[in-house]
């Protein structure tokens, strides 16, 4: 029997549709369309025998002639399809079109659709996409099935480079859905929700329009669309939020669903407000807009069954509990880096996304002792870059002690601390004086605190003792003068002309660190403070940009030559940046997991190399929480447990509360509670109230001035009471950690030690009884991650004082914290010095 009887298919076969164009005048716009079974490289240098000292040719396109169903599309056909679409065919095999034309008749070959030369993408969900459009759509159609009066909620913490807007259009395809509402704080997005729903094939029968005054005649009743609109255009008309006029319309349409991207700028601006430190005025007015402080879903003016919120650092809401465990949908920098390493095959989507490293320093004491301030008595960056002055005559306060800092981040700097380094090995990688690091940091982006210190910083880099910068084109991204948000970009792309030829440092305060996208920059240094994960990982995220050059050899269309493979994120306060990974890692991840397993995993794709002053060293996940915990006294330990993080009293909360007869009997057992239910019936009632105004209002040109003073009054009200109900549950949640001193039961978790073993001594010490304390938990009083974190640092403070003469009690045992509990191998991992 023949071998090819056991083999009856030749799967080796790869055949392609290429397309080359020519750079004789003869030639000039036309593309020789062709197919192959070749690799396409061979096949036209078949064509061009004889060798040529200049290449003449560049392959432009290469995509695979197969279609789902088996057969194969032929050159001959893509030409023939071009020609009936009117696009000339001057010599055999050639024709008049370029690369997109090509494109998009094969993809409407393929599809069999209707050619439309716009549509030229046809990529597929990666497995995270799918993955979220899944989880998400289960969740959608279960909450409406219990509640159709009900909105359902649903977020995607997805980092960027996620592909939200094409994996939102799928969701909206997946559910059926036809109007959809997208609304966001991020000006420079428009671009990609249009591109991806007018280019893409898979939205064939959809239309994108913008929030304008005429939409409604632009669509049919049976026309599925996307309107797109900013949060600064579409609402805030008055000084209460709500909508512009000229937006009315979309009064008269019930929305499948309203998505919201970067949803985390409204609660950002409200809670975060470092992020504006230093810029003017009217660049915090183009952001911000006016008269909306955040987006409420309780004052929005327009209906819908659905509401997807879209962001990477939504910080805030996973720290308050905005989400349930259930409505959350995660995809962060370590999932990304995971997919990049465990890809298998060709093709990798995430080859392109650099590794991050963090490079962290203790500058010398002759820079370090100049300013110390804060809870932690840090070096202050604020203070040490502050500047007097304005443009060509900005001048910083400490200008010889910033020219040392220079100095060092050069290794020129002469430092007791860096003279006394006999080992080499030790030494710290400075970023201007180690070689390898010098040539990566080609072009960076520094983060100061205000406009007129970036100007002092360009002017003192221009001084002549700082030759050594007179490679770099300094570039101030600050002030109105550099442009006013998105263009704020375009001085700084000019300026690297070339990037591979060029160095670039670029000077900013706030633009430009969220929202675009810099692909030669390749380090940030953070030269200000901040406590906002948002404003931080925002920046820091700006250098992963990927940059590639696609087709470098002229013969690849489909094969990207990758020139950043990792990029830095270079930090001079320490302490504040671990905490901030610390911090970051514990936000990511659910409630149950290991703290410390969290940081293991993240500097596992994000290594951190810190110099402390006397040596350089790679940090793990011990180091790192000795570091963040070493800062911790027990005055610091107490304010813990006195936080606003630990408790929830939002109005869905104290609304379960009240709904609640057993809780509310509860707490009124406790006598700082005796008037809690008129309390909260207060806070509810002035809701409602404030509510109604708003809403009343949000299509006048004002309020009446009856109604000012009626909101002013209501919203007084609320927070006072709101406030009150805040001071008691925290005067309750104190009690835990006196219970925790008194207990002995480190192995449990603190909900089992009061549900199973002591709910005695939880009863004498707290003043209620465990059954009652689980009826608080199930209506979301507490917070569990902020719980399991408070906990954590509860029992790592307390150590001291449970080993006597080397001896430790709980050797062996596992540690509890509030709901979760980790091994003794990992906790001893980080308490051990």
């Amino acid at each position: 029997m023949r071998k090819d009887n056991f083999f009856p298919l030749k799967l080796d076969i790869n055949p392609k549709i290429y397309a080359y164009e020519e750079t004789h005048p003869e030639f000039r716009g036309l593309l020789k369309i062709g197919y192959t079974e070749k690799t396409v490289k061979e096949r036209v240098a078949a064509q061009y025998p004889i060798s040529r000292p200049i290449q003449t040719y560049k392959i432009v396109l290469e995509e695979s002639a197969m279609k789902n169903d088996g057969t194969i599309i032929s050159d001959h056909r893509v030409r023939k399809f071009l020609i009936n679409k009117g696009f000339k065919n001057p010599k055999a095999e050639w024709i008049k079109c370029n690369t997109n034309d090509v494109k998009a008749a094969i993809i409407s070959i393929k599809n069999d659709l209707v050619f439309d030369k716009e549509r030229i993408y046809d990529f597929k969900l990666r497995p995270e996409q799918e993955l979220a459009i899944k989880t998400t759509f289960e969740y959608f159609n279960s909450i409406r099935k219990e509640n159709k009066n009900k909105a359902a909620r649903f977020l995607w913490n997805a980092k960027m480079r996620f592909g939200k807007t094409f994996a939102a259009y799928h969701l909206a395809k997946k559910m059926k859905w036809s109007r959809i509402l997208v609304l966001t704080y991020k000006l420079a997005a428009e671009s990609a929700w249009e591109d991806d729903l007018t280019k893409h094939v898979d939205f064939t029968d959809w239309k994108f329009i913008k929030s304008e005054k005429d939409s409604l005649k632009k669509i049919n009743k049976s026309d599925r669309f996307v309107c797109f609109g900013s949060f600064q255009d579409f609402l805030g008309k008055n000084s209460l939020g709500g909508i512009k006029l000229k937006n009315s319309w979309a009064h008269e349409i019930n929305w499948d669903c309203i998505m919201l991207d970067e949803f985390h700028w409204g609660s950002w601006r409200k809670n975060a407000q470092d992020l504006f430190e230093g810029e003017e005025k009217n660049e915090v007015k183009l952001w911000t807009g006016e008269g909306n402080d955040y987006f409420d879903e309780e004052l929005m003016p327009i209906t819908t069954n659905h509401y997807l919120y879209l962001s990477g650092t939504p910080f805030r809401a996973l720290t308050e509990g905005e989400f349930l465990e259930e409505q959350i949908y995660n995809w962060t920098y370590v999932d990304e880096q995971k997919a990049k390493m465990e890809w298998t095959g060709k093709d990798n989507p995430y080859e392109s996304l650099p590794k991050m490293i963090m490079l962290t320093y203790k500058l010398p004491n002759q820079v370090l002792d100049i300013v110390k301030t804060g809870e932690f008595n840090e070096f202050d960056l604020n203070t040490f870059f502050s500047a007097k002055g304005e443009g060509e005559k900005s001048k910083f306060i400490y200008e010889e002690e910033v020219q040392k800092w220079l100095d060092f981040i050069r290794g020129s700097l002469k430092s007791e601390n860096l003279n006394n380094l006999k080992d080499k090995k030790n030494r710290p990688i400075l970023p201007f004086s180690n070689t390898n690091l010098q040539n990566i940091l080609q072009h960076t982006l520094w983060f100061l605190p205000r406009v007129n210190s970036c100007f002092a910083m360009k002017n003192l880099l221009d001084q002549k003792q700082n030759i050594f910068f007179k490679d770099y084109k300094i570039i101030v991204a600050a002030g109105s003068k550099a442009g006013m948000g998105v263009k704020a970009l375009y001085p700084v792309l000019k300026e690297m002309d070339d990037p591979l030829k060029t160095k670039t440092i670029t000077l900013t305060c706030r633009k430009l660190i969220e929202g675009v996208t810099v692909r030669p920059w390749s380090g940030i240094f953070i030269l200000r403070n901040t406590s906002s994960l948002e404003t931080y990982f925002q920046a820091a995220f700006r250098v992963q940009s990927p940059w590639s050059i696609a087709n470098s050899d002229l013969k690849s269309p489909n094969k990207n030559l990758i020139l950043k493979e990792v990029c830095y994120v270079i930090d001079f306060a320490p302490n504040r940046a671990l905490r901030l990974i610390s911090s970051y890692c514990s936000k990511q991840s659910s409630s149950k997991s290991d703290p410390e397993k969290n940081i293991e995993e993240f500097i596992n794709f994000l290594p951190i190399l810190a110099y402390d002053g006397s040596r350089m060293s790679k940090l793990d996940a011990a180091g790192i929480m000795e570091i963040v915990i070493s800062g911790t006294t027990g005055s610091m330990l107490a304010k813990r447990w006195e936080s606003d993080r630990l408790i929830n009293v939002d109005d869905d909360t104290l609304t379960r509360l009240i709904n609640n007869q057993e809780a509310m009997e509860i707490l009124e057992k406790i006598e700082a509670f005796r008037n809690l239910n008129k309390d909260i019936q207060a806070i509810i009632n002035s809701s409602e109230i404030i509510k109604k105004i708003k809403k009343n209002s949000v299509l006048n040109e004002d309020i009446s001035e009856k109604d000012k003073k009626t909101l002013s009054a209501e919203e007084k009200e609320r927070k006072s009471k709101r406030d009150l109900i805040r001071r008691k549950l925290k005067k309750f949640a104190t009690r835990i950690p006196v219970f925790m001193y008194l207990t002995d039961y480190r192995e449990r978790t603190l909900k089992d030690v009061i549900s199973e073993l002591e709910p005695g001594l939880f009863n004498k010490v707290v003043g209620i009884k465990k059954k009652e304390f689980h009826t608080l938990l199930s209506l979301g009083v507490f917070n569990s991650i902020n719980m399991n974190e408070s906990v954590f640092l509860f029992k790592r403070y307390e150590d001291s004082s449970l080993s006597y003469l080397g001896k430790y009690k709980h050797d062996g045992k596992d540690i509890g914290l509030w709901d979760t509990v980790i091994t003794s191998d990992d906790y001893l991992n980080v308490s051990i010095n």
